[in-house]
């Protein structure tokens, strides 16, 4: 309900800044909450590096260009200190680079991909729980047994069938909206699996508990950050 608001809200002031302020709030929590899960010592740097990299890209004109800047200078940093650490790129992998997929998708097809985004998030998660309860028999993988095939199978279905609907306002072409939209189901399904893996290493039940209830911003946010990135993908290969 609140995700929604907000894009209505977008929508009618039509505002890159407004959208930019809000993912970065987001963003920074999402932060916070990964740097956990990842176990990661003396994290203020991240922080401060984190925070200079997502502003530099609500800035520069192609923002998923900067993952791989922050990439080479954490590789070059390495080789000039002689000293390894792979956990420092984490942050910058997740959550970072699937934000910055989601602002680039707002910046270059408006509003409506949120809409769409949203509707295929949040069918797929209905259907997935609807059908997982009423006919889910077969778990799905071991790093979430409460999954079932049949529950990610309704969950895609669903997610699919409304995303088709709501993609067609977005681009022309009704093959390429189905394409999509069952992509990006598929995907958002990943993206609730990786976070709860994530929390397994971790040995916690939620990211954060910022949402009281809910657990944290990641808790929130998992589906959308596998999605976007390839619903990003797949409109720059249709469009």
């Amino acid at each position: 309900m609140i995700l929604l608001i907000v894009v209505c809200l977008v929508g009618f002031f039509h505002s890159v800044w407004l959208i930019g302020i809000f993912l970065t709030i987001v963003y920074m929590v999402a932060l916070f909450e990964a740097v956990a899960l990842f176990k990661m010592q003396k994290p203020k740097l991240i922080y401060v590096l984190a925070l200079i990299f997502w502003i530099a890209a609500l800035f520069y004109p192609r923002p998923v260009e900067l993952l791989f800047l922050a990439l080479i200078i954490a590789a070059s940093f390495s080789a000039y200190s002689d000293r390894v650490d792979s956990k420092n790129a984490l942050p910058f992998l997740y959550p970072a680079a699937p934000m910055l997929f989601l602002f680039s998708l707002y910046v270059e097809f408006g509003i409506l991909s949120y809409v769409w985004l949203l509707a295929i998030v949040i069918a797929c998660d209905a259907g997935a729980f609807f059908t997982g309860r009423s006919l889910g028999k077969t778990p799905f993988c071991p790093t979430s047994p409460n999954k079932t095939i049949e529950g990610v199978a309704g969950g895609i279905t669903a997610g699919t069938i409304v995303g088709t609907l709501a993609g067609l306002p977005v681009i022309a072409g009704f093959w390429g909206v189905l394409a999509i939209s069952f992509f990006t189901s598929v995907a958002s399904i990943f993206g609730d699996l990786f976070e709860s893996f994530l929390k397994r290493r971790a040995g916690v039940k939620d990211s954060g508990a910022i949402l009281p209830g809910h657990g944290g911003v990641l808790d929130r946010i998992d589906s959308y950050l596998f999605a976007a990135i390839v619903m990003l993908m797949g409109l720059h290969a249709t469009v």
